[in-house]
């Protein structure tokens, strides 16, 4: 391992406690050290502003900076035990490149906002791709809402309950991924904010160029106090996976449903066959395995989110328990978004199996068309709710599924689905 950047003359460091200090940082650091590095960029240029690094230094680091940075890209520079974290590794390279000019880089700032500084980035993009992930299954999902639709048995309980279309499935979950669009924006412009320049939480005896900083990163404003910069550490990453939980909250139901409806006993849903796998001894079958990892991927984000939260006990000031929240957010993130991928391609291939839905449609999921009938002829509802219980058997006499579904008149209900509306509020996101 290079030079630690903290190590005192009169201190053995023992190779253990290294390993266990350092764990499995580097490695992840690789997917935040391209961020890292133009951080560092940013905060040359302001100290040369200041008058504390001469501008041809100050060149010559953002030089070799671009490059570390096309190295990293290339595999030429490896990111790797022989180095404590992204951070230290930075600072090595410019040293040894540039000498004392790399020595200089770390004036004015410290490892804790420079990991800040790199996550609010690295999270700006996954934000940016959980915002375009969830337009994406909404357009999908609209697409065949707008399809010609078909009878499907709604269902509450799990029990058949009234008749649904496919129509009016698709666009609930439209819907529901608008909804992720725009929390997923929203939560990007919450955590927009630049905390370089805060350094360990204190601030510095520099007049940092803080404002430079933050137009050159793109931050939507600046992140003014020190203390809070730390304080917010795990509040922002939580923000994060809560808006990238909501959209694999509804995933899951999606997945739910797909998952009973391509039983032998529901028969409702043929998968694309790619989404499926074969048994390793049953060589009749054909698993619905993707689904099923579809709607098992909340527990991951889920456990991101329980194991940031409770690092969180903590007092004011930086504290290292908040290393381990990096792991988190990386794994969590991660797989979220990787899961999401799949979801457009399965919604357009999916195939209906019109015949067994009709089956499953049965005369006593008339009955609340027969109750709200009478009650719209003057009939208190309670009563017409009692007159169509106790003769539920004859429910569905004269009655199509057709029928109930052009009669759902209520806005967003069958026969008035809002589909246009729904597609004006998704152009109206960036996707």
């Amino acid at each position: 391992m290079t030079d630690l950047l903290w190590q005192k003359p009169d201190v053995q460091v023992d190779a253990r406690i290294m390993r266990f200090l350092a764990g499995n940082d580097v490695l992840l650091d690789r997917e935040f050290f391209l961020h890292d590095i133009t951080a560092s960029k940013a905060h040359v240029e302001g100290l040369a502003h200041i008058g504390v690094v001469p501008a041809d230094e100050a060149a010559a680091l953002a030089r070799e900076l671009d490059a570390l940075a096309e190295d990293f890209r290339a595999g030429a520079f490896v990111l790797d035990e022989r180095y404590e974290d992204g951070h230290s590794a930075i600072e090595a390279r410019l040293t040894e490149r540039l000498g004392d000019a790399g020595r200089r880089v770390h004036t004015g700032r410290s490892r804790n906002d420079q990991i800040l500084v790199a996550t609010r980035l690295w999270l700006k993009d996954k934000l940016a791709e959980l915002a375009a992930r969830c337009h994406e299954i909404a357009a999908a999902c609209l697409e065949r809402a707008a399809q010609p639709a078909l009878p499907l048995p709604g269902y509450t309980h799990l029990q058949r309950a009234v008749v649904s279309s496919t129509a009016m499935w698709f666009a609930g979950f439209a819907e529901a991924f608008i909804d992720n669009t725009v929390r997923a924006r929203q939560t990007l412009a919450w955590i927009d904010t630049n905390p370089l320049g805060t350094a360990a939480g204190y601030g510095v005896n520099l007049p940092l160029d803080r404002a430079h900083s933050t137009e050159a990163l793109g931050f939507a404003r600046m992140q003014l106090s020190p203390i809070y910069a730390q304080l917010s550490r795990g509040k922002f990453e939580l923000a994060a996976l809560e808006a990238l939980a909501s959209a694999l909250l509804d995933l899951r139901r999606l997945a739910w449903d797909l998952s009973l409806f391509t039983t032998a006993e529901f028969g409702f849903v043929h998968l694309p066959p790619e989404y499926t796998t074969g048994s390793s001894i049953m060589p009749n079958k054909r698993n619905p395995d993707v689904v099923e990892l579809l709607r098992a991927s909340y527990a991951t984000v889920a456990a991101a989110r329980c194991e940031i939260e409770q690092l969180l006990s903590l007092p004011t000031g930086y504290q290292r328990d908040l290393q381990f929240s990096k792991g988190s957010i990386f794994h969590g993130m991660t797989h979220g978004l990787a899961a999401l991928e799949l979801v457009p391609a399965l919604v357009a291939r999916m195939r209906w199996n019109a015949p067994a839905m009709r089956t499953a449609i049965e005369p006593a999921m008339y009955a609340t068309d027969v109750a709200i009938e009478q009650a719209a002829r003057g009939v208190p509802f309670r009563d017409a709710y009692r007159e169509a219980a106790a003769a539920v058997a004859t429910a569905g006499e004269g009655r199509t599924p057709e029928r109930s579904l052009a009669e759902r008149v209520s806005p967003g209900g069958s026969a008035d689905p809002r589909l246009a509306e729904l597609t004006a509020r998704l152009r109206a996101l960036p996707g």
